[in-house]
């Protein structure tokens, strides 16, 4: 499909890339309505409309290569600087308990999706596995899987169409309810309390302004924090392809194992985590890493809105849609159902659930935006713990169904 701006261009791409995630903070920083929003859904509605008015493509080298390649990875380690894995990891028991609840969920939705969809849509039991794995894990899952049951490329790209619009609409849900009344009012949200009052005595500003004042931050920060997250991501990378090498694919479980530990997202965690712990006092002298994180976190919520192409989904996986839909609604359902009788915050359930359907690093970004920073750390764990059943639960779900 033609658009105004053509996949090639490179530069004109690149200024409507940061151009909005610069208009969705500053919308975020001046208005409560905005604030409220949060700048990430701001920027995520951005570019589902600049997609669906033909302004701009749904993939090109820019998103594909250089967000996904580069802002994404970055962003990680300059986020968790904080994330001292040592106190946080008493933290999260219950985050982790409500995500394994969310991973029943998940299970059990794609059970019942394919009974009620059966028919419908041809290779569904693949589908399912696929997803199984993706809404427990993330995108090395749904790789692995698809590779794993053969499920044919047509099939893939019409399910990720439906997987991104599906995304962004489950995205803006859960922000929806981070700032609804009626779920306040039934959960206790201690980190939503605690962002409030920390902008009360400046009812002239948004929490988001109040939380983003500016910081003591010199240029010999800046460089030590991207020289710190591109050092981390190397390494990482490093690691990641030695143990892609040296472990086999001869059966299902050594593939799982081959594709989680061949990840450079779980070595990125694991890598950032050890410095986080072990070095905390060089973690806090880096001023501005939160600064530059956030910031890449705005550019990868733009790039999950990008290939939302609603004409798509209605030409090619109407029914696709509604099955990622089901997915994620009973995941909903086992989260916030059981976060209730097991009196869990309202902040841990919204990351636990985001951290299986998106993964670490949507959950770590919202955290990121709404201002729960103490629990960055925690959900990019239990969110990187979903790497490691993702891919054994999607495989169990495809065996099952018949994949």
């Amino acid at each position: 499909m033609n658009t105004l701006i053509a996949p090639d261009n490179n530069w004109a791409l690149l200024s409507i890339l940061f151009l909005s995630s610069f208009l969705a903070i500053y919308l975020e920083q001046k208005y409560k309505w905005a604030s409220k929003l949060t700048g990430a859904i701001i920027t995520l509605v951005i570019a589902v409309l600049l997609t669906n008015f033909n302004i701009i493509p749904t993939s090109t080298p820019v998103f594909d290569d250089i967000v996904w390649g580069y802002a994404v990875p970055l962003a990680i380690p300059l986020l968790l600087l904080d994330a001292n894995v040592i106190k946080i990891w008493r933290e999260t028991g219950k985050l982790l308990l409500i995500f394994l609840i969310g991973a029943a969920g998940t299970f059990a939705g794609a059970l019942v999706g394919t009974a009620l969809l059966s028919g419908l849509i041809e290779g569904l039991p693949g589908v399912a596995a696929m997803m199984t794995g993706s809404y427990i894990g993330g995108g090395v899952n749904f790789t692995a899987i698809a590779d794993a049951f053969n499920v044919s490329g047509s099939l893939i790209s019409a399910t990720t169409v439906a997987d991104n619009l599906n995304m962004a609409i489950y995205l803006m849900i859960l922000l929806g309810i981070a700032s609804s009344a009626f779920f306040k009012r039934h959960y206790t949200h201690p980190h939503i309390d605690e962002v409030e009052k920390a902008g009360a005595d400046k009812e002239d500003k948004t929490l988001a302004a109040s939380y983003w004042e500016r910081h003591d931050i010199s240029l010999k920060d800046i460089a030590a924090c991207l020289a710190y997250a591109a050092i981390v991501v190397t390494v990482s990378k490093l690691i990641a392809g030695f143990f892609a090498g040296i472990i086999p694919t001869g059966n299902g479980f050594l593939k799982m194992l081959n594709t989680f530990f061949g990840s450079q997202y779980v070595w990125i965690t694991n890598v950032s985590m050890v410095f986080a712990s072990f070095f905390e006092d060089k973690a806090k002298q880096m001023h501005g890493a939160k600064e530059i994180g956030t910031w890449l976190i705005y550019l990868f919520y733009f790039v999950i809105g990008v290939p939302a192409s609603i004409i798509m989904i209605v030409q090619n996986a109407p029914l696709l849609l509604l099955f990622c839909f089901i997915l994620v609604l009973f995941n909903m359902v086992f989260c916030f159902g059981f976060g209730k009788l097991l009196r869990i915050d309202l902040e841990d359930i919204i990351l636990a659930s985001n951290a299986n359907i998106g993964g670490p690093t949507t959950a770590a970004g919202m955290a990121i935006s709404l201002g729960w920073t103490k629990l960055v750390g925690p959900c990019m764990l239990v969110g990187t713990f979903g790497y490691v059943i993702g891919t054994w639960l999607g495989i169990i779900i495809g065996s099952i169904l018949g994949a």
